[in-house]
């Protein structure tokens, strides 16, 4: 990745594309900066994970695949409780601590990155950490000082625009954008006036990646009901801006008639603002409504949830069996782990109010939706589940002539057909090469 990079004519530092594409994140963005700033990383006890909610249920759990002991160690930039980001990233080694018990699970949590290696190695040293997981780039990447210090150790860190690999230093990402694809769906069948709104945060590969997951579904399903359905979009500046996002969210309100809003942003200020003028909201990364009640289904109309425990379950298997796991590991819905209660849950799934998949759809907001599109939202999700079907494989993706400019990547001009529909993307260009808006979506100035 180029040391810098352009955005709007405004050069972008390396570290700040890094903090940038490090989330899709959650709310304490801002915890990230306190840590940045050398703020002491507290391990205070998390929250106990929420119930898991029924998906497919399958027999038992599988048993315990050795009775070698393993330490599960995750470095969390933020703080977890209450945060969608290391929520999941926690409620996730205590479900394979719940599942294996021969896992130990431990944390830091407000991790910066001049924290990972003093703090990675107290953990190799103190608690005999086997695993040890940066979950956000800009906190993994300096784990890459010690991988040659500690062969026989895993290192993993969360990957969204570097792909740098090494036998024992792991990249990881949930292809999330497929959850996101059937929000746009919902989101297309549910506006009545034509006009979606996106609060996000700053171009980066990873926003411009599900942006687009988003924008294909909103594109699909206008074209099956032939509606027009524009997408606006307005760039806050950063993750965690609260006034902004709130002043963002009403002025898609109010100047563009967005009645339903969606965010690539951290704090609550959209779902508020959806609250109180009666819009619809469409959410991220995990379900608001069941695990935190932050809402309900009157105002989020769906969301998904992530779930990181499947892409650690790869890697953990790899190690008691002696084995280097796959370096870049970006399963989607096709990819599942069977829970301690018995319970199967995919990588990443449509999910709201405890419930997924087209049950996942609020009530109030399913009276409202054509049955060709649930039917639809229903057939797509079985297909990313089979592995059959995924959208930037289906579709063309073609540029807006807006995005961001990376060094050796520069933005293709508007009209330029990047992918073509019916060819599958490989995993690098999903990952690296996206670096611009899709066509005919409004970026607002």
């Amino acid at each position: 990745m180029a040391d810098e990079t352009r955005m709007f004519g405004r050069t972008l530092s390396r570290r700040a594309v890094l903090r940038g594409v490090a989330a899709g994140l959650a709310l304490p963005a801002v915890s990230a900066l306190l840590a940045a700033c050398g703020g002491q990383a507290t391990p205070t006890p998390a929250p106990a994970p929420a119930q898991t909610p029924a998906a497919a249920q399958t027999p038992a759990a599988a048993a315990t695949p050795e009775a070698k002991p393993v330490t599960l160690a995750i470095l969390h930039f933020s703080v977890i409780e209450g945060t969608t980001w290391s929520g999941a990233h926690d409620r996730a080694g205590k479900r394979l601590a719940e599942k294996y018990p021969n896992l130990k699970y431990i944390y830091r949590e407000q991790v910066g990155p001049d924290q990972t290696v003093p703090f990675a190695e107290e953990m190799i040293a103190k608690e005999q950490a086997d695993i040890i997981v940066g979950n956000a780039e800009f906190i993994g990447m300096p784990l890459l000082d010690i991988v040659d210090k500690y062969p026989d150790k895993i290192f993993v860190a969360v990957t969204t625009s570097d792909l740098t690999t090494r036998p024992n230093f792991i990249r990881i990402f949930p292809r999330q954008y497929q959850s996101l694809y059937l929000e746009g769906l919902i989101a297309a069948a549910l506006t009545k006036t034509g006009n979606v709104g996106i609060v996000s945060a700053y171009p980066n590969l990873q926003v411009l990646r599900r942006q687009a997951g988003f924008v294909l579904g909103v594109q699909e399903a206008a074209k099956k009901l032939n509606k027009d359905v524009k997408v606006h979009i307005k760039y806050v500046g950063d993750w965690y801006l609260p006034a902004e996002e709130r002043a963002v969210a009403e002025t898609l309100a109010t100047q563009y008639n967005c009645d339903v809003l969606t965010q690539q942003t951290d704090s609550g200020s959209t779902l508020d603002v959806c609250k109180a003028r009666g819009l619809w909201f469409v959410g991220k990364d995990m379900d608001t409504v069941c695990f935190y009640k932050w809402a309900t289904t009157d105002t989020v109309a769906i969301s998904f949830d992530t779930r990181w425990e499947v892409i650690y379950d790869k890697i953990i298997q790899a190690f008691l069996k002696g084995e280097k796991p796959p370096e870049i590991i970006f399963p989607g819905m096709e990819s599942s782990i069977t829970l301690a209660d018995g319970t199967e849950v995919t990588t990443t799934d449509i999910m709201n109010d405890c419930k997924v998949g087209v049950d996942a759809i609020s009530p109030k907001a399913r009276d409202l939706l054509p049955k060709e599109i649930i039917d639809l939202v229903a057939e797509r999700r079985e297909g990313m589940r089979k592995g059959t079907f995924d959208p930037f494989t289906e579709h063309a993706l073609v540029s807006n002539g807006t995005g961001l400019e990376v060094e050796g990547l520069p933005i293709p001009p508007k009209g330029t057909v990047v992918k073509k529909a019916g060819e599958k993307p490989t995993d690098e260009f999903l990952l690296q090469k996206i670096n611009f808006d899709l066509d005919g979506v409004n970026i607002l100035p």
